[in-house]
């Protein structure tokens, strides 16, 4: 017999994985929203490109991304011995801070230029966290597209806040005038 573990014992290390990395990767989520906030004078002030979505989209798609994400992430942490693993692991824990230092470096920054920057590498490095998924567990890279596709999606729409906002939203708040009659 040439099986390293019974069916049975992979899913159960996958089901064990899974009860640890989709919570953490939930709150990960939440925390890493915590580092800035929309509700700014700032954000407010931006010229929001047309594609803008209900602010309330954002946290719905987002909490059903960051459960895909940690059942992906299960997929993979628990394939032990499978090539390109590691790879794997150290690219996904790369993205993930990545995309936890994106609302810092928007919001947080009041920065659209370094938005764009951070979430311009997320991109790229999330591309070759699916590529090194699909080479450990198929349907591990396969829940991780619709995060791509949101982060592609984010990408084009933080180029569409800065093309919108050449001045990054820096535009100085109107002075108040006090007017006095002699």
């Amino acid at each position: 017999m040439n099986v390293i573990a019974s069916k049975g014992q992979l899913r159960a290390s996958f089901m064990r994985w899974a009860l640890f990395t989709v919570p953490l990767l939930v709150l990960l989520g939440y925390l890493g929203g915590q580092a800035g906030s929309p509700d700014t004078f700032w954000f407010r002030s931006l010229v929001k490109p047309e594609v803008f979505p209900p602010p309330a989209v954002f946290g719905i798609v987002w909490t059903i991304l960051y459960i895909m994400i940690g059942l992906a992430l299960a997929m993979v942490a628990s394939a032990w011995g499978a090539s390109g693993r590691g790879v794997a692991l150290v690219l996904f824990a790369i993205q993930l801070a990545l995309n936890l230092s994106w609302t810092y470096a928007f919001f947080g920054m009041q920065s659209i230029q370094n938005g764009l920057i951070v979430i311009g590498s997320l991109s790229v490095v999330l591309i070759a966290t699916v590529i090194a998924f699909w080479r450990v567990r198929r349907a591990a890279a396969l829940l991780m597209l619709p995060y791509l596709a949101w982060v592609l999606f984010a990408t084009f729409l933080n180029y569409e806040f800065l093309r919108a906002n050449p001045d990054g939203g820096m535009q100085e708040r109107p002075a108040e005038t006090q007017r006095i009659e002699l």
